[in-house]
């Protein structure tokens, strides 16, 4: 936290030792650090900025999403490349006929119940489709491509609002701090105040400019309380963590880099290296890619196409009957009568004919009425009231879209680019000028606080220039932080790995 000049001049007009307000500072600190290890007992696991990227990363619901949609893509991937190969089904079928029929296995009519049951096993394979296989397969690659890239934007995005939110932590808890030293030193002031009315150096109406001052600080104190919750709350909600765990995040030395100047940004750089680094762009880019291919996937429908086929089936009838093995006989006898020259004869014949057959086994029906079937279809699309031509303008519709969106993706990024560095440079003319800005509201209180003391002006203008004095401090810190988030985007777009 800025350390200012009138601070120790405060210190230096109490009786303590003059080296009380060198450690001042030291002491808010640790005391500030015990509260925190008392309210957080596990303080020591502290959250970095790359566990709670991390943490977000697996919990968020924006990049479960994306991922949901890579698993989509690699699944349709696949499929593509399994259209390659033969397919292959099988079906059965069972039941009871009645009445006039005809029975499946001699395909003659019969009256009676029959059970029947049928197999079938088909299989088929596409030769030649008008290369819309190959042509489905690269497209479904570039597709998975380009949900990777959606997944990589939306976990980009995540970043960069995570680490916002870990900065605005950051301002806010040092801004708390220097409202815990700011409500000190205006005690210390009362303290000094009492003892000069007390020795009737100083009249009592100063007392309540003071008071007045402390009431400020304690308002000052209770907002900056409240801006780092709702950042913990905010970065919470972020990263999907626990509302009521107890969370503290890390707090690194934060410095603005001595080589860091953003007037030596080149927009042509740093645009150049965003084309290669931001997904968004490259996830544009592979969709437009996707769409030129859709035109030769809907020009296919137009050619010729040759599928190879094959088949096997086979079925059973409960009364089928096994006519070679007769169960049963009965014996027929034949009279058969004549004459030989002239002279009468008369002689019989006996002979067996089968009088029942028994059922034909199952599975040797099945074995007996087995059939097979080979062949190879050809397709030849003559006219399909325009729907082939309709998909192929659509699918060049769609390529004119993805040629814009590409476009407009880059444009977008053009713009964020030219705008990052313009807030960089922005960011660091505020910090100068906040600079600038608490050195002569510094200056301003030294000398107000001599005059005070020499009694040449009241504890009203003291007052106004110790807020002033505080207002400048606060813009310090603030102005600090965004720069640095300033530059982080800069770095982001160069391909620069988000840390502090």
């Amino acid at each position: 936290m800025h350390q200012s000049n009138h601070y120790r001049k405060i210190a230096e007009c109490h009786s303590a030792p003059r080296k009380f307000w060198n450690m001042t500072k030291k002491i808010t600190l640790l005391a500030a650090i015990i509260l925190v290890m008392v309210q957080f007992p596990h303080a020591q696991n502290a959250w970095s900025l790359q566990k709670c990227l991390e943490h977000a990363k697996e919990n968020s619901i924006s990049i479960k999403q994306a991922q949901l949609g890579i698993m989509q893509s690699a699944i349709n991937e696949k499929a593509s490349r399994m259209a390659r190969y033969p397919s292959l089904n099988g079906s059965v079928n069972g039941g009871l006929q009645f009445g006039y029929t005809i029975d499946p296995t001699t395909n003659t009519f019969d009256n009676q119940r029959i059970g029947f049951n049928n197999w079938q096993l088909n299989s088929g394979v596409t030769v030649y489709a008008g290369n819309r296989i190959n042509n489905t397969i690269k497209q479904s690659k570039v597709n998975v491509k380009a949900a990777e890239m959606d997944g990589d934007d939306a976990a980009n995005n995540l970043y960069l609002a995570v680490a916002s939110a870990y900065l605005n932590i950051l301002m806010a808890e040092e801004t708390y701090q220097n409202t815990l030293t700011r409500k000190t030193l205006s005690e210390n002031q009362l303290a000094r105040i009492d003892r000069l009315i007390k020795a009737g150096s100083l009249p009592r109406n100063d007392r309540l400019n003071v008071l007045s001052q402390m009431a400020l600080d304690d308002q000052a104190i209770i907002q900056a309380k409240n801006a780092v919750d709702i950042g913990y709350l905010n970065l919470k909600n972020l990263i999907q963590a626990d509302p009521n765990e107890a969370f503290r995040i890390e707090k690194p030395s934060i410095e603005i880099p001595a080589d860091a100047n953003p007037d030596l940004y080149q927009f042509e750089t740093v645009y150049a290296a965003a084309l290669n680094t931001q997904p968004n762009v490259q996830a544009a880019a592979l969709r437009e890619e996707s769409a030129d291919i859709q035109v030769d996937i809907a020009k296919s429908a137009k050619l010729p196409s040759v599928t190879a086929f094959g088949g096997m089936d086979s079925r059973w009838s409960s009364v089928a009957k096994d006519f070679n093995n007769p169960s049963s006989f009965e014996t027929v006898t034949t009279v058969i009568e004549g004459d030989i020259g002239g002279t009468p004869i008369s002689f019989t014949s006996d002979r067996e004919v089968p009088t029942a057959f028994p059922n034909v086994n199952y599975f040797d029906q099945l074995r007996e009425n087995l059939g097979q079937s080979l062949g190879v279809s050809v397709q030849v699309p003559i006219y399909n009231n325009h729907t082939n031509r309709a998909n192929i303008e659509r699918a060049r519709l769609n390529v004119l879209n993805a040629q814009y969106t590409a476009e407009q993706t880059r444009q977008q990024l053009k713009t964020d680019v030219q705008t990052a560095i313009a807030n960089a440079k922005a960011a660091r003319k505020t910090y100068e000028a906040a600079q600038l800005a608490m050195e002569a509201a510094d200056a301003a209180f030294a000398n107000a606080d001599k005059r005070y003391q020499l009694g040449t002006i009241n504890s009203f203008d003291y007052a106004t220039a110790r807020t002033n004095l505080d207002a400048a401090n606060i813009q310090v810190i603030r102005s600090k932080y965004d720069y640095i988030f300033r530059l982080k985007i800069v770095d982001f777009y160069t391909g620069k790995e988000l840390s502090f």
